[in-house]
């Protein structure tokens, strides 16, 4: 098996060696905010202030398959839904939003692929399934709840690192 990941930074990988990084958890499409009490409407953020922190939901996209873990629209996403963030060789020093487990976060800081990753488990994503690591099972759909009600869907897990 090629460990390319090993062997070239995040900037030297082809776009097809970028994308199979992704461990396809899905936990990037979880509704996230920043609890700040002087924010009277909520808007979508490309930082984060000092001595804020990010909530994690169980809010999901409406176009994601929680079945499969994968966004049934991929190529039209950003179009689709707005808010929606691509991740990018130029985008990923902003990255605060990704969740710790997240492959993309772990190689940029050092930290190698998960052993549940699906490179590291014959392309299979049954590993990261079974450790409970991404968000299959654990979610419901933004068109099913009322978002003002968010605070009632905060998550913990998607915070986990196995190793």
């Amino acid at each position: 098996m090629n460990k390319f990941w090993e062997t070239k930074s995040l900037e030297q990988m082809d776009q097809q060696e970028w994308e199979s990084l992704c461990d396809g958890c899905a936990k990037c499409c979880l509704h996230k905010f920043i609890d700040d009490e002087s924010v009277v409407d909520a808007a979508p953020t490309d930082y984060l202030s000092q001595g804020e922190k990010i909530h994690y939901t169980n809010i999901v996209c409406g176009l994601l398959n929680t079945k499969t873990c994968s966004c049934t629209k991929y190529n039209e996403r950003t179009k689709l839904v707005p808010e929606c963030v691509k991740l990018t060789k130029d985008n990923l020093q902003e990255i605060f939003f990704m969740p710790p487990s997240c492959s993309y976060r772990r190689l940029h800081e050092g930290r190698g692929l998960p052993s549940w990753h699906p490179l590291l488990n014959k392309g299979k994503k049954s590993a990261m399934h079974k450790n409970g690591m991404s968000v299959r099972g654990k979610t419901v759909y933004d068109h099913d709840v009322e978002m003002e009600d968010f605070e009632d869907y905060i998550a913990l897990w998607p915070m986990e690192d196995l190793d």
